[in-house]
């Protein structure tokens, strides 16, 4: 029997890459529906640019659309895609970005890895990861805050906010996701810590990260200040735990 898998696609003002994303997806869903049975789930935060009405025009099969009223931050688009699937009984979550950075092509490879593990990491700082079109800045920020993390939450992963990933229901049970306020990036460094520290195997596979073509980055001074400070909060929280 094949995985119910949930792939969320949390959207602001993608108008000009969503179609692209959804028929590549549909593509790689027709190679591995044996063992995969794919539905995508669109979290739409009200793009004023029509993101979602674009979705609902283009009536693909096996693509749904959960409408928020607001912009609220990445982490909460995530939680209520999430929220949504295991009300509807999926066994496995894929985390991906609408604006053609992470790669539907792929997908079967971080699917793969799934089985045993409770999250599987999409990484580009590993052997045979890359990132295409990044300035040296994104770069140093990517690579900075990886590695800070590492070294503060004593986590062994080498991409700590990538956000191409798969959850296993069994995770998300058992980490409590209601309780996580992060907003930004740094919902990618919570979700690791706090399924590491539920005992689950980790798994880390090799990704191509291409920069977007369309659109404009969501990413912020804000963004990257909130990842600061949630890390070094965690941190000592940890550090306290353990006296």
């Amino acid at each position: 029997m094949s995985t119910r898998t949930l792939v969320c696609i949390p959207t602001y003002n993608e108008a000009e890459n969503i179609v692209e994303i959804l028929r590549r997806f549909d593509t790689v869903f027709q190679s591995i529906r044996d063992d995969f049975d794919c539905t995508i789930l669109v979290i739409d935060d009200n793009s004023p640019d029509g993101t979602a009405r674009i979705v609902e025009s283009e009536n693909l099969p096996g693509v749904l659309l959960l409408k928020r009223e607001k912009k609220a931050g990445l982490g909460p688009a995530y939680l209520a895609g999430f929220s949504w699937g295991l009300e509807r009984d999926f066994e496995l979550y894929v985390e991906c970005d609408a604006d053609g950075s992470h790669q539907p092509e792929e997908l079967p490879r971080l699917l793969n890895a799934s089985l045993g593990t409770g999250l599987v990491i999409g990484t580009r700082w590993m052997d045979g990861g890359k990132v295409e079109n990044w300035p040296l800045r994104r770069r140093a920020i990517s690579r900075l805050g990886t590695k800070y993390a590492q070294v503060v939450l004593h986590l062994p992963y080498r991409d700590l906010t990538g956000g191409y990933r798969t959850i296993s229901r069994a995770a998300l049970e058992k980490i409590d996701i209601h309780s996580i306020k992060t907003l930004g990036y740094g919902f990618q460094i919570e979700m690791a810590m706090r399924i590491h520290d539920a005992g689950f195997a980790i798994a880390q596979v090799p990704i191509t990260f291409i920069e977007r073509k369309l659109g404009q980055s969501k990413m912020s001074k804000k963004i990257v200040g909130e990842a600061l400070m949630k890390t070094s909060s965690w941190a000592l929280r940890r550090v306290v735990n353990t006296r």
